[in-house]
């Protein structure tokens, strides 16, 4: 059989294994899940996770979602634990430890000093015989048949489960926080949705440029004004009022139907009402102004007062789209 076949083989039997193991933990969402995901929301505390080996690494990444997600947590590493780190858990804390076998010579030195500090505990572990099973008040059931290496001895199948289930026990307590895109925004403000959801006018505007013309000046002047600001409009404003806006299209469209422009004048060429928004409008609402209209520029005014110009190219350039 050829090598590539083989690979591809390999492949998809790693993936199919794993994925019946996944499939499998359904089974085990009992009466523990629901009561361990009740305390860490009732808790007042932070939620320690900790492990060791593989499973740490799978623990650093759960702290990592349920702090996105509204739950305040801390990676604690087993070893590091009873080396000097336990100083960091504190009374009300809810302690989620992490081990396929729950025996490992650290989590059964780890185990009794928590509980002497009076930690609630919940275990998540594939031996729900082991020490660590036996010691937490609640058990999250991550066995698996066997891990998808050949070997049966890389972690594959049993750090997937257990990825899986925190995955859930995130999920559940967003549901029970009404975590919403807005909370998740404010988690993630550098992020393409945060700044979907956070992001106003005003933020796009505080070092921009502002063109301008008055309705009498020359086209040769309103031509520069358009090529030094660089946003390929100006906003025409007569007694601080914006009356007008004139694009480079226009500027074009004028040349093409005249033969010369020194007759003319801002107030000639330019368009009048032109769509208009507020610096307090969400970048994504201003957005969807410029697709409606089919248009790539939006002047922005707070009570008559002329802010500037908001541009298809800056919405762009933040990835909103």
């Amino acid at each position: 059989m050829d090598t590539k076949e083989n690979i591809l083989i390999s492949a998809k039997n790693t993936i199919l294994s794993e994925s019946e193991s996944i499939a499998k933990l359904i089974d085990f969402i009992d009466i523990n899940f629901a009561e361990a995901t009740q305390i860490i929301f009732n808790s007042k505390g932070r939620l320690i996770v900790t492990g060791i080996g593989k499973s740490a690494i799978i623990a650093q990444k759960m702290v990592a979602t349920f702090n996105s997600t509204g739950t305040p947590s801390i990676f604690l590493h087993a070893t590091e634990a009873i080396h000097g780190d336990l100083g960091m858990v504190q009374p009300d804390d809810i302690v989620l430890c992490i081990s396929k076998s729950g025996n490992s010579p650290e989590i059964k030195a780890l185990i009794p000093l928590l509980k002497n500090f009076g930690n609630q505990l919940i275990g998540m572990t594939g031996n729900t015989t082991s020490f660590l099973a036996k010691e937490s008040k609640y058990v999250l059931n991550t066995t698996v048949d066997a891990e998808a290496c050949p070997n049966n001895l890389a972690p594959t199948n049993s750090t997937t489960a257990q990825l899986v289930m925190g995955d859930a026990l995130a999920v559940c307590l967003m549901h029970l926080r009404n975590f919403t895109s807005e909370d998740f925004a404010k988690y993630h403000p550098g992020g393409a949705l945060g700044k979907k959801l956070l992001l106003r006018v005003k933020d796009m505007l505080e070092n921009s440029l502002k063109p301008m013309v008055t309705p009498d000046a020359p086209i040769k002047k309103v031509i520069f004004e358009i090529s030094e600001k660089r946003l390929g409009v100006t906003a025409v404003v007569e007694n601080e009022k914006v009356i007008g806006i004139i694009t480079d299209g226009d500027i074009r469209r004028m040349l093409n139907d005249n033969d010369t422009f020194t007759h003319l004048s801002a107030k000639d060429i330019m368009t009048k009402k032109p769509k208009m928004i507020q610096s307090t409008t969400m970048v994504v609402d201003a957005l969807n102004i410029l697709e409606d209209f089919s248009i790539t520029q939006l002047i922005v005014v707070d009570d008559g007062e002329y802010k500037g110009v908001l541009h298809l190219h800056d919405i762009l350039k933040e990835g909103i789209i």
